[in-house]
């Protein structure tokens, strides 16, 4: 009972984050930008970052997709705001599954990925 109480919970958390997703939008100018696509469930996302003395300052993504890839972009962009660059190129996929807190299937695996892709590709150009 109280297993499935707490996966009722964490459903409900990437839920919220799909219907009101933190950081959704443009920003007016960015230092980097990237674009990707998951050609396996369509999703497109568009990360724009703006970089302050070796930190990313602030962090927008925009597109669309499935919940997992919203709510994980979601709380991907919640966690690099602030963080230093280097720490950012860092951040391997289980830290991004550690934020998601659901079991992601092999199929989905991608769709929760896309974000973090996105934002280490643009820090590499």
């Amino acid at each position: 009972m109280k297993e499935a109480l707490a996966k009722e919970m964490y459903r409900e958390h990437i839920l919220y984050h799909y219907r009101h997703p933190h950081n959704f939008g443009m920003l007016e100018r960015s230092d980097k930008e990237h674009s990707k696509h998951n050609p396996l469930c369509g999703d497109n996302l568009t990360i724009q970052l703006l970089l302050k003395n070796n930190k990313i300052s602030n962090v927008k993504f925009n597109g669309s997709g499935c919940a997992i890839s919203i709510a994980s972009a979601s709380l991907l962009t919640d966690k690099v705001k602030n963080m230093a660059i280097d720490d950012v190129k860092m951040l391997k996929a289980a830290d991004l599954l550690e934020l998601i807190m659901i079991p992601i299937s092999p199929v989905r695996l991608r769709c929760a990925l896309l974000s973090l892709e996105a934002i280490q590709e643009a820090l590499s150009k």
